[in-house]
């Protein structure tokens, strides 16, 4: 294969630029990254919320399935319950 002078020059100044670039844009990748994070936790919150809301539901629609429950939400009294 052939030494090729123009691709030799390219590669070396495209290693240079990159070299010279990186340290600019370090801060602008760092913004980019940290928004990232953010959009993910404020992700995982809602998902944990709406899991919770969730097994609330579940727990309430199972406790109103084996008569704990009245109709709406008051728990129910025992027959031989004192007030």
């Amino acid at each position: 294969m052939r030494f090729h002078l123009p691709s030799f020059l390219l590669g070396v100044a495209a290693g240079a630029s990159g070299a010279a670039i990186a340290p600019r844009l370090r801060p602008l990748v760092l913004e980019i990254v940290t928004d990232c994070y953010r959009v993910f936790d404020a992700a995982m919150l809602r998902i944990a919320r709406t899991r919770e809301d969730v097994s609330d539901l579940v727990a309430e629609a199972r406790a109103r399935a084996r008569g704990r429950l009245g109709r709406n939400g008051a728990r129910l009294r025992s027959v031989g319950a004192r007030a």
